[in-house]
């Protein structure tokens, strides 16, 4: 019995915080509501558009944002409490939510609403991704970070295997509205757990606006003399152009390719988030053991080849497991490349790498959504699964060739 109580500790240890506990139960709820909006909304798109591309935009500009503003986050999230920069973000969050759901029971939606509030989303979420990345060490310390990235995006993956889900009953039940309705009322989860909170917030930076630029330079900086930091954050911005367009992808394969349903589109986006689960639950069975660079490289090269898989056949219950291990081929990847960022990088400059980690991590997405819009536009979803696959897999397998000459990862 003790090897298995042990086992569980490790697995669970970053809940021994308080705090964390509390973060941990109000996302697990506030992000059920994010992936039934998502659902939502994209089905929504393709209901008024019928077109791949205009749901590749929509997209593109949910996360175009961060591509402009997210070095100029980074000052701002080290200098002000984290935990209060939150709250501000959710409660926006919140709000958004709540005005799609009016336009839709109202019956006045346009294709243009979703397109300003898309933008809209996409500027709040450079300030909370960072703020919310960041926050993590605050709650846990530096022992545990790797156990809460795991546990955060196990959460993160519970409610993509749940939320499409229900999103897809919900919308063939009562229509969209109801999915913007309840991601809305699932913020007030997340705002209370903040609220909860005790602690004594560090202390936050003082600086006047005219060192911006030196500050957002000092990370780059950092950035680039850290081998560890630099080429994880090369491999983030491949993969997050070429290897993760699903929100783009699976409806038009869908609806398209499989004529399927948004209860079974819906369940095709919760195989992947079942994979993604047993991904993090996996990471954080290893948390004990730090990053591990060959993790990272192995979870990218298996989702290269995974996405090539789905690009040529068009079975429903075969795309669903290629889902699925995309999930947790996806979720590997990424949580070991967060870890391996934020373990390598110094207390004072973590909210401006990490602003930079997330401009590869979503602020190149517009350019994936666009791509993946416009190839699927042209040979359709499946191959453009493919081509993207095939263009992530070269790279890592350029990277594992050159190993010797990035050994200095092995410091990490």
């Amino acid at each position: 019995m003790m090897p298995e109580t042990s086992t569980i500790k490790t697995l669970f240890r970053s809940l021994r915080h308080r705090n964390f506990r509390l973060f941990f139960s109000g996302q697990l709820v506030s992000l059920i509501g994010t992936w039934m909006q998502n659902v939502g909304q994209a089905w929504l798109v393709l209901e008024l558009t019928h077109s791949s591309f205009k749901l590749g935009v929509v997209s593109a500009l949910q996360f175009l944002p961060m591509l402009f503003l997210s070095f100029l986050t980074g000052p701002f999230i080290d200098y002000f409490p984290k935990r209060r920069i939150i709250i501000v973000t959710q409660t926006v969050f919140m709000l958004l939510a709540f005005t799609l759901s009016i336009l839709v029971w109202t019956g006045v939606v346009q294709y243009w609403h979703i397109v300003i509030l898309a933008t809209l989303l996409g500027i709040v979420n450079t300030i909370d991704m960072p703020a919310r990345q960041s926050f993590l060490v605050e709650l846990v310390g530096r022992e545990d970070l790797m156990n809460a990235v795991a546990m955060n995006s196990s959460i993160f993956n519970a409610a993509r295997a749940v939320g499409p889900a229900i999103a897809g009953l919900l919308i063939g039940a009562a229509g969209t509205a109801v999915c913007f309705f309840v991601n809305g009322l699932s913020f007030l989860a997340v705002l209370w757990s903040l609220l909860l909170m005790t602690f004594k917030e560090p202390p936050v930076g003082q600086r006047t606006s005219h060192r911006v630029f030196e500050d957002i330079g000092e990370a780059i900086a950092y950035i680039r003399n850290t081998p560890a930091v630099l080429i994880t954050i090369l491999l983030v911005s491949v993969v997050s152009i070429f290897g993760t367009n699903f929100n783009v992808l699976v409806p038009v394969f869908a609806r398209q390719e499989l004529h399927r349903d948004a209860a079974a589109f819906g369940l095709l986006m919760s195989s992947f988030g079942a994979g993604a689960l047993i991904g993090a639950i996996s990471l954080a069975a290893l948390s004990k053991h730090g990053p591990k660079p060959m993790l990272l490289l192995g979870g990218g090269l298996a989702l290269s080849f995974f996405l090539m898989l789905i690009g040529f056949q068009k079975s429903y219950g075969l795309t669903a497991l290629l889902l699925a291990l995309c999930g947790w081929s996806m979720i590997t990847f990424f949580g070991m490349a967060n870890t391996t960022v934020q373990l390598s990088t110094e207390d004072r400059l973590r909210g401006r790498v990490m602003s930079i980690y997330t401009l590869a991590f979503g602020g190149l997405t517009p350019f994936g959504s666009l791509f993946a819009g416009s190839v699927a536009h042209v040979i359709k979803a499946p191959l453009t699964f493919a081509v993207g696959g095939l263009i992530c897999g070269i790279v890592f397998f350029i990277v594992i060739i050159k190993w010797k000459k990035i050994a200095a990862w092995q410091r990490v």
